[in-house]
């Protein structure tokens, strides 16, 4: 029964494209993502997919300073190949920003709430 359960867990993980069709671009729309975050719930064994043309885009995770200031404190995190995945493995908010010059600034940016995946 256990085995089950946990075949269960692990089958239900979502892949999340981020911005859909628009892709992880500098958006004309200052929510948009924001608005593609509240439609979704996030959790524990997700991943997110950043979809971009290299070498035009980055992604890379940062603290609330950070996402709020549009800065990158670990830059060694920068994921600069498109079709970054990056696997949600904890729970709570979680920050993604492109750490080229003045994307950020521009809304290129992400905020989701990760939270612990339920087996009911």
């Amino acid at each position: 029964m256990a085995m089950v359960a946990s075949m269960a867990f692990c089958s239900s993980a979502t892949q999340h494209i981020v911005g859909d069709a628009s892709g992880w671009v500098i958006p004309n729309n200052r929510n948009l993502y924001a608005d593609w975050a509240s439609q979704r719930m996030f959790t524990v064994g997700d991943s997110l997919v950043f979809d971009f043309l290299t070498g035009t885009h980055d992604v890379t995770e940062v603290s609330k300073d950070d996402y709020d200031h549009c800065h990158v404190s670990n830059p060694g995190s920068i994921i600069t190949t498109s079709r970054a995945t990056i696997n949600l493995t904890s729970p709570g908010v979680h920050y993604y920003i492109c750490s080229l010059e003045g994307h950020c600034m521009f809304h290129q940016k992400l905020a989701i709430n990760v939270v612990m995946k339920s087996l009911f």
